[in-house]
């Protein structure tokens, strides 16, 4: 099978977003052709602990730069609504942008909570708020035509949790995949007592419906979070974080799948470490390099990966600072 994905280059060393006092997470990144470049990421408070407040407070952010690795800048935010009546009013995660038609579509996960948060000091121990709204998240779109927006938010998610089945506990990760005919494959994460798990839905439009293609996960048996999926011109390709290093011998490492027909998977290896080298010589292991984002070029090769960073001995606990990175791509074009 051909693969279009290529490995890493040097990272500029003030590229990506960051804002000092957030933590920032995710990132999805499209072109503006003949202006720059648009990026979607997360960002929440930094009072409160990184994967704690995340689920209460993340909201999804609009920033922009004229060359593709950055640095990015503040925009506006774009989510959560801000009124708790609102499936997606209190908080929303996981932006990803791809192109439909002469659409661009912007998939995203999201809850809603109408209580008070317990304050920074007591959220780890008072923790059944956090865990409600986790259950609650569900899978989103809007659409615009432009990629600075404006967007326009359907009023009701397209995906959500089943009861009695292997994703009754949320629905997470989204990663659509346009594919050659206009459908839509959205494969999303899930959590089940033998781990994670990657499942599959598939829809003509937008709006959906989104119907599963299967009942159980594509993946079975492999235990991967945040994938992204693209079509190359002849086969599927997925990166997805390696959640044990048994599929790439580095735990959290970026794993390369690929796949005829986008149900069936095979490992390719390694897709990247997270041990980067910056372009003044530096070179360190990240923490975490996950949430793996890929902006393709004309020639529908991959030029740029844009990926959540944290510094840190690694997990999200032991965090001190996040951030977007912009990666090129070797060997690329466009």
């Amino acid at each position: 099978m051909r693969s279009a994905f290529t490995g890493l280059e040097k990272v500029p060393v003030n590229g990506g977003y960051r804002e000092p006092d957030k933590w920032v997470w995710c990132g999805s990144a499209v072109e503006e052709r003949g202006n720059g470049y648009h990026l979607y990421a997360s960002r929440w408070r930094k009072d409160y602990p990184m994967l704690t407040g995340y689920v209460l407070f993340s909201e999804i952010v609009h920033a922009f730069s004229k060359t593709v690795t950055g640095p990015y800048h503040f925009i506006e935010k774009i989510l959560p609504t801000g009124n708790p009546e609102d499936w997606n009013g209190r908080m929303a995660h996981n932006p990803v942008v791809v192109k439909w038609k002469d659409k661009y579509l912007l998939y995203y996960i999201a809850s809603t909570y109408a209580e008070e948060p317990p304050p920074p000091g007591l959220i780890q121990q008072e923790r059944s708020l956090a865990d409600k709204v986790y259950a609650r998240i569900k899978i989103g779109v809007a659409l615009a035509d432009s990629p600075g927006g404006p967007w326009h938010f359907l009023k009701e998610p397209v995906l959500e949790a089943r009861r009695g089945c292997w994703d009754n506990a949320l629905v997470t990760n989204p990663a659509p995949c346009i594919l050659p005919d206009d459908r839509i494959y959205l494969y999303y994460r899930s959590n089940t007592p033998e781990g994670l798990r990657i499942g599959l839905a598939v829809a003509n439009s937008p709006e959906g419906p989104y119907m599963r293609i299967q009942d159980e996960p594509v993946m079975e048996g492999i235990s991967v979070e945040d994938p992204f999926v693209w079509h190359n011109g002849e086969n599927f390709e997925m990166l997805a974080k390696d959640m044990k290093g048994t599929l790439t011998g580095e735990v959290h490492a970026g794993a390369h799948f690929l796949s005829r027909d986008g149900i069936h998977w095979q490992v390719q290896g390694k897709a990247y470490s997270r041990s980067i080298t910056y372009e003044d010589g530096r070179s360190v292991m990240l923490g975490s390099l996950e949430r793996p984002q890929p902006l393709f070029g004309t020639d529908g090769i991959p030029k740029c990966l844009f990926a959540a960073a944290a510094d840190g001995p690694g997990g999200f606990m032991k965090a001190a600072d996040t951030w977007n990175i912009a990666i090129p791509l070797r060997d690329s074009q466009g």
